[in-house]
């Protein structure tokens, strides 16, 4: 047996789990794509099967993953459309076994937006306008924000640290990302934004689209941070195709929830340190079998050169202009 965080969450242990919840598992486990916890669809007798969650040991606290369940149903309250945890009669949401914490989830199937289409990408907006009007009533007290000391500092060291990056290439990494840090630093203390309670990591992956509508799921990452962080993971190809696609997204948000423009400088500055915190994860990672299988080209000079690579293309675009709407209305 490894000593790795999941080494001891054998298929008998994760049902005998559920079982002590009250729930009757037939036996049927199959894993889901899923790397920084784990989770399974979970056979039950004579009803439909559930999901089961069980968070990576020593990242969140207690407390940190009930702020997260309690801003799910704080949501749920207000009819915008997520899966939420299932609560027990005592209205526990969160479950302990040793040293793992796990939440049940109804099954909800679907398939991500098809985020060519603008009417799709507006009512993203229309619901994402929905969260944040909702994000922004309190603030998390357990949870931490998006930043640049988490995100781009902590990530930089810890990969400089470990010796994760090639020799050859260790330089280049120092001194780029020094300097993308920089320019990262500078939009950050020109934007006067207000952070808000966000999902954090709203990409596609997390949203299924089902009946004409898209629900949301997965909140694992919600922070607090800037509005538009929930925005630019829903933008993609050039300038031109995103600027239309942000256009198509405010026309849907603003019904909601206004958005300050002012924002718009910092979705370069996001997507840079979220290329270096997602190169971090996998390092940090790395110890958990799961984690070579699933990127084998990780631990490789020819990655390490396309990411460095793909670090000096958007520290090209930190020098550009911020994106604009369409209608200019900054």
């Amino acid at each position: 047996m490894t000593d790795h965080p999941y080494s001891s969450l054998t298929p008998d242990r994760i049902l005998d789990a559920i079982d002590a919840l009250g729930f009757e598992c037939d036996g049927r486990l199959t894993a889901l794509n899923s790397y920084e916890n784990r989770v399974f669809q979970v056979g039950i007798e004579d009803s439909q099967p559930l999901i089961a969650k069980f968070y990576r040991p020593d990242r969140w606290s207690e407390a940190q993953i009930l702020e997260e369940h309690h801003f799910c149903a704080e949501l749920a309250d207000a009819e915008f459309p997520l899966v939420t945890p299932m609560t027990q009669q005592n209205g526990d949401s969160l479950h302990r076994d040793g040293a793992f914490y796990f939440t049940l989830f109804p099954r909800f199937g679907g398939h991500a937006p098809e985020l060519d289409n603008l009417d799709t990408i507006e009512l993203l907006g229309r619901s994402l306008g929905r969260l944040h009007i909702t994000g922004q009533k309190q603030h998390f007290e357990h949870r931490p924000s998006i930043d640049i000391q988490s995100y781009g500092e902590d990530s930089r060291i810890f990969l400089l640290d470990h010796q994760m990056i090639p020799a050859s290439l260790r330089d280049a990494y120092a001194t780029l990302t020094r300097d993308i840090l920089d320019k990262v630093k500078d939009a950050f203390a020109a934007c006067n934004y207000t952070p808000i309670r966000l999902h954090g990591d709203c990409h596609p992956g997390n949203i299924l689209w089902r009946d004409e509508r898209a629900v949301f799921v997965d909140f694992d990452d919600c922070r607090m941070g800037p509005a538009v962080q929930d925005l630019w993971m829903l933008m993609s190809g050039d300038r031109q195709d995103q600027t239309v696609q942000l256009e198509a997204l405010l026309e849907g948000y603003e019904m909601f929830c206004d958005f300050d423009d002012a924002e718009l400088m910092l979705i370069e500055p996001l997507r840079a340190l979220r290329m270096m915190h997602y190169a971090a994860w996998v390092a940090r990672r790395w110890k958990d079998p799961a984690f070579p299988k699933a990127f084998s080209w990780f631990n490789t000079e020819r990655y390490w050169a396309e990411h460095i690579l793909a670090l000096r293309e958007q520290y090209a675009t930190l020098h550009e202009a911020p994106l604009r709407r369409i209608s200019g209305n900054m």
